[in-house]
């Protein structure tokens, strides 16, 4: 994606299942799980570099003896800080106590992130300040260890108003009001009821105040805790706990929104938001990982059994295809493939938009993360240019010569790599008309594979504002004079807001919309702006079950191709003189690259939970009204 876009939080679990004494044995150090979180976390940094956090449980220890450990950063390379820290604590324990290092229980009993249990978490902001105080994991701390809740995840709740005022209604005085501090608060209720029935139900037969902690700690119902907690939760999330005494869960939304996956074996239960990150951290094949099953919790008891358990009622199964487009790394086997099929089934648009011309075009990407869809799109084109090529070796009849074969064979799709990302340049200066200009250039091109007579075609994954196309892009593209200039989005135009963990909050900064609003204009549709306007207003104090996306009649009265053109018109520089043309991916063909992933409301508004629409409707009246904030 060429503009810059924050997006989603990746998280990470571990539970050792064997003794410390085990690892230390088999694999040479008790502090195998940490080492495996390092894996899990680094290799999720495409998901979270506002900030990084982990915790580690320690199961059993005496008291007197801290048994949970946490550590954030804020810093760049947040998850290198992260361990750093950690690993310099190690470090200054075996100066002053050598050989300890090798003696398990001394280290469990004295060393922080020596315990049997992680929880790790990247950081992506979509909602608040960037603060120490903003990285996961958070904590609920108490002196009842079964009271103790760590809480980290993925996940963006469209009703947090609503989930506040509960909380309020319950007694508490939250100290913010955004979705994690809100819903820490909300199972931390939950929990403090499990533990207050407990007890009252079995004070009487357990006398002993610590073996009352032991029964406790051996009989929270975290399926019960969570069910209550999330009866009124609207949003996408993939949320894990851990619980002081030693449980954990790991819990997803019920339209599956949000990816998580899991795998368990006799040493560990292990936990991501990504399958392939499990597959490098462990070494296991990719059918021994499964996915958190959409509304229901993958619950690990401090005993080491482990279910998945129902808490929600799980909805039609509405995976982000964003995911798949973009967000996730692309060395997963079916994301992978899924990209090349993007690919793929946007090439035919492709040749005809170059005339069938294979000869006189060039082909790239831009960024790097395109160059899947890339091959696709030229795998493509070579299929359907061979039809073109049998057809001519038909034509010439039975006198064609070996010559004659080759020459027509011969031609390809030309590819090279013309776009280049300046990394290191920084856009320091403040003044606005300097700055574009330096903006400008935070992309160079490679001089001397395009002539006057080609059309240059470049695929990107998806295409939200424009900006950098508009500022950077096609200015660079043009200096290389070519015919024309064909920009591929391998996705369909993004229309709609997100509100469930990806940062595409405002209606106005998406340039489909714009270009809507611009056409509106053109052909004396404007009152159509109203219209809406009024029928979105008219709507905000329905309950959100009744809500109806009104926004997408903005989009009605128009096919997708004028959409397009018109976004052209919007970006296309003046001072350029190459024409261009913006092709996007079709919804059905999106569909068909990915089919396991239906959840497609950035292009078609088509919400999976009922508060999605209540929150297009607040993004458009907050666009018409000049109110420069987020829906939600």
């Amino acid at each position: 994606m060429s503009d810059e876009l924050k997006h989603e939080c990746g998280v990470a679990m571990i539970r050792l299942l064997k003794p410390l004494e085990y690892y230390q044995e088999k694999y040479g150090t008790s502090l195998y799980g940490l080492n495996k979180m390092y894996l899990l976390m680094q290799k999720q940094v495409n998901r979270g570099q506002d900030g990084a956090g982990l915790a580690n449980i320690k199961l059993d220890v005496k008291p007197g003896k801290r048994y949970i450990s946490r550590y954030r950063s804020n810093k760049a390379n947040s998850v290198q800080d992260v361990f750093t820290y950690i690993n310099k604590k190690f470090e200054d324990l075996e100066e002053k106590h050598p050989g300890k290092m090798q003696d398990v229980q001394w280290l469990k009993q004295n060393a922080a992130f020596s315990g049997e249990l992680f929880l790790g978490h990247l950081r992506y902001g979509t909602y608040g300040g960037n603060s120490i105080e903003h990285c996961h994991p958070f904590l609920r701390q108490n002196n009842w260890m079964t009271r103790n809740l760590v809480l980290a995840g993925n996940f963006n709740m469209t009703n947090v108003d609503e989930l506040f005022d509960q909380l309020i209604e319950l007694g508490q005085h939250p100290k913010e009001k955004s979705d994690t501090v809100t819903i820490l608060e909300k199972i931390g209720h939950f929990l403090d009821e499990e533990n207050s029935q407990l007890y009252h139900a079995n004070k009487d037969q357990i006398e002993d105040k610590q073996e009352m902690s032991k029964f406790m700690a051996a009989n929270i119902n975290v399926q019960d805790v969570l069910v209550n907690s999330a009866k009124k939760w609207d949003g996408g999330y993939v949320m894990c706990g851990l619980m002081g005494h030693g449980d954990a869960f790991a819990l997803r939304d019920p339209a599956g929104i949000r990816p998580g996956f899991y795998y368990k074996d006799e040493e560990v239960v292990v936990v991501a938001s990504e399958r392939a990150v499990i597959q490098t951290a462990m070494n296991v094949p990719q059918e021994s990982i499964s996915e958190i099953t959409p509304g229901h919790a993958l619950i690990i008891k401090k005993d080491g059994r482990v279910s998945m358990d129902e808490v929600t009622k799980p909805l039609e199964k509405k995976a982000c295809s964003f995911e798949r487009i973009y967000f996730s790394r692309g060395n997963d086997a079916d994301i992978y493939n899924e990209r090349k099929n993007l690919g793929k089934l946007i090439s035919p648009k492709v040749m005809k938009s170059i005339g069938g011309d294979l000869k006189n075009s060039v082909f790239s990407f831009i960024p790097n993360t395109a160059e899947t869809s890339f091959y696709g799109m030229v795998e493509g084109l070579e299929l359907l240019y061979k039809d073109k090529q049998a057809q001519r070796v038909l034509d010439l009849g039975s006198n064609c010569t070996t010559a004659q074969i080759k020459e027509i064979f011969s031609v390809r799709p030309r590819v090279e790599k013309i776009a280049i990302k300046d990394a290191k340049l920084r856009t320091f200066i403040t003044d606005d008309n300097n700055r574009d200009s330096l903006v400008g250039h935070i992309y160079d091109i490679t001089y001397g594979q395009v002539s006057e007579k080609d059309n240059l075609v470049m695929i990107d994954d998806s295409i939200v504002r424009g900006t950098t196309l508009k500022k950077s892009i096609l200015r660079i593209l043009d200096r290389l004079h070519p015919k024309k200039i064909v920009i591929i989005s391998s996705a369909p135009q993004i229309r709609y807001p997100d509100c469930y963990g990806i940062d595409m909050a405002k209606m106005g900064d998406f340039i489909a919309f714009k270009a809507a609003i611009e056409l509106l204009k053109d052909r004396g549709l404007e009152s159509i702006i109203q219209e809406v306007y009024q029928k979105c207003k008219a709507q905000v104090d329905l309950p959100s079950e009744e809500v109806i996306n009104y926004v997408k009649e903005i989009y009605k009265p128009f096919t997708p191709e004028e959409i397009s053109t018109k976004i052209v018109e919007l970006l296309r520089p003046e001072d350029i003189n190459t024409k261009v043309e913006i092709i996007f991916q079709g919804i059905e063909e999106l569909h068909q690259a990915c089919p396991n992933h239906k959840g497609d409301w950035y292009f078609t508004g088509d919400y999976p939970t009922i508060g999605g629409n209540k929150v297009v409707n607040k993004a458009f009246m907050y666009y018409v009204e000049g109110n420069n904030k987020r829906a939600y």
